[in-house]
């Protein structure tokens, strides 16, 4: 017996898929309080795959950050994914570079907008030379340590070439495990031989279609109707703010606002790299 269109609309739900809003730079917990970590993720990424939705399509727009942050929040993100059998697509914003790439790795397709950036598969370390500041101040710099290596790289020494091998060493590590990372997830789709993918540099999305960096040029709703019909349901999943940073952090305040407004230079600085 045929369902009257009334009754069936009230019977058949829709399906839904689950979009999970990966905005900001990523960092540890304490460091980039605006931004994203694994351990702040996790209640929203468990959320987002216990719903039940046919697709779990993940909105990502995040100049990068910690390598380990990047790894862990694009881990639990696959792990989900295969253990529910629910496919994973990502839709890039503004940029998807470095840890945001690492991010849109996790998913099984990636889409951007046509002025959307995308790549910088590369790890950077900058820091800062003061000995000359503190010498012409008459500071002096005492540091006592039990190892050689304790005051690496310390800022306010002159630089030790053996200390900078060691770096690019350390450094050198952390890309093969990105790039061991895009290339088990892009497979085949990666087009390696016209153009270099893992040198750090950054395309826009139709270039990067063609590379196989990402998969085409999409937008979120269009595409998932496209794939799922006109009367699917989107719900967003994204951390959920505590009472206290919603007013600015009760008694600490100042504090709050402080770490905020440092936080939110630094983001401006890595997001500038792209100039965005």
């Amino acid at each position: 017996m045929k369902l009257p269109s009334v009754i069936k609309r009230f019977v058949t739900r829709p399906p839904k898929v689950a979009v999970i809003r990966l905005h900001g730079v990523i960092g540890s917990a304490g460091r980039f309080s605006r931004g994203l970590s694994d351990q702040s993720l996790a209640p929203v990424i468990e959320r987002a795959f216990a719903s039940g939705p046919v697709a779990v399509a993940l909105s990502i727009n995040s100049p990068g950050g910690s390598p380990v942050q990047s790894s862990l929040i694009a881990g639990r993100i696959r792990r989900l994914a295969d253990q529910n059998n629910v496919p994973v697509v990502a839709f890039v914003e503004d940029a998807a570079a470095s840890g945001g790439y690492w991010l849109a790795c996790a998913a099984d397709e990636i889409y951007g907008d046509p002025a959307s950036i995308v790549g910088s598969i590369g790890v950077i370390h900058a820091s800062f030379g003061l000995q000359d500041l503190i010498a012409r101040h008459g500071v002096q710099r005492r540091v006592h340590a039990t190892g050689d290596n304790k005051a690496f790289l310390d800022p306010f020494q002159p630089e030790d070439p053996a200390q900078v091998n060691r770096l690019y060493d350390l450094l050198a590590q952390l890309q093969g495990v990105f790039t061991d990372h895009v290339r088990t997830r892009r497979g085949a789709r990666l087009d390696e031989a016209h153009e270099p993918l893992f040198d750090g540099r950054v395309w826009t999305a139709a270039r990067a279609t063609e590379l196989g960096i990402i998969d085409g040029i999409a937008a979120m709703r269009p595409e998932l109707e496209r794939r799922f019909g006109k009367d699917l349901s989107i719900r967003e999943y994204a951390p959920r703010k505590g009472l206290l940073s919603r007013f600015g952090g009760g008694g600490t305040a100042g504090a709050a606002l402080a770490a905020g407004m440092i936080d939110a230079a630094e983001e401006r600085v890595m997001w500038s790299r792209f100039g965005l």
